[in-house]
């Protein structure tokens, strides 16, 4: 079995989003890792070269493939950020039609300015994800 590529680097995640070019995505991460750590309870740590993320997940396919991912995660791509691990969107529904200019993966949500969503949504949406724990093994593995 292959090893995983992301798992958790000693690199310091306020000196990965200090290195940022853009002022408006730094802020947006800034307070994407403020969201998280209040949700978590757990503080930020770099899982690869560019995801911040949070708490630590142990998962198991049927076909055996286990491994460890952060619980909530995010990472500031180039057409967006990626908000990771959010447990599938199927049960926060009625949040999502509330969210704002957003898209989805399998457990991916992108966005590419807080500006675009409602924060507050999107703060009860990452506790939600948190609480429920699922969907991460795809998007870290």
């Amino acid at each position: 079995m292959a090893e995983l590529k992301t798992r958790p680097t000693k690199v310091s995640p306020a000196s990965f989003i200090a290195g940022i070019a853009d002022a408006a995505t730094r802020r947006d991460c800034r307070t994407l890792m403020a969201m998280m750590k209040k949700a978590t309870g757990a503080p930020p740590v770099m899982w690869g070269p560019s995801i911040v993320g949070f708490g630590r997940h142990h998962y198991v396919y049927e076909s055996g493939r286990e491994g460890d991912c952060p619980v909530t995660g995010f990472s500031p791509r180039k057409g967006s950020l990626s908000i990771y691990c959010m447990a599938g969107f199927r049960a926060v529904a009625p949040l999502m039609k509330r969210l704002g200019k957003h898209k989805t993966g399998k457990s991916c949500l992108y966005i590419k300015r807080l500006e675009d969503v409602d924060t507050k949504v999107l703060e009860r949406l990452i506790e939600e994800s948190v609480k429920r724990k699922a969907g991460c093994g795809d998007a870290c593995g």
